[in-house]
């Protein structure tokens, strides 16, 4: 799915709400004012919310059903949207990893890094058309998380008795 759209550049508000909304759906940015998105029903649905908006403020937009003229350039692509949501997963297992750095950080801390961190996990997850080795990753960090705080409360609960 591609959507054309341009939106007013003044003010500057839209224009930066439809690119967060863009952002947030996991978008490929084909060129200027060109983004794609694996061709399904939710997506083509998300799309045209988003043209909805562009035309709301006064922009222009246009979903498109679309191949790409080479399997080279759909692979290329894929990849691209791969590779930024590899990122996303890279930073995920960072934050994983900060969390789990101070062994004396108290549980209701760690408890509070755990929901962020599956919070954003889920967003991540929802945007990766593509998934690599680096989701495998992040759910294991996320998991391994759940498990350590699992175990300190286990062990605290044992040693209250």
């Amino acid at each position: 799915m591609l959507l054309c759209y341009r939106v007013p550049r003044e003010p500057s508000t839209p224009r930066i709400a439809v690119w967060r909304r863009l952002k947030a759906l996991g978008v490929a940015q084909v060129g200027d004012g060109v983004v794609a998105l694996p061709a399904d029903a939710r997506t083509r649905e998300h799309l045209e919310w988003v043209a909805e908006d562009v035309v709301r403020v006064g922009g222009s937009a246009m979903v498109w059903v679309a191949w790409p003229g080479a399997a080279r350039q759909a692979r290329e692509l894929a990849e691209r949207m791969r590779a930024a949501r590899d990122e996303e997963y890279v930073r995920l297992v960072d934050t994983v990893r900060q969390a789990t750095a101070d062994p004396d950080r108290a549980a209701p801390g760690r408890v509070g890094a755990l929901r962020r961190v599956r919070a954003e996990l889920r967003r991540v997850e929802r945007r990766d058309y593509f998934p690599g080795p680096a989701r495998a990753a992040a759910r294991a960090a996320v998991a391994a998380l759940a498990a350590d705080i699992d175990a300190r409360t286990d062990v605290a609960a044992e040693a209250g008795r």
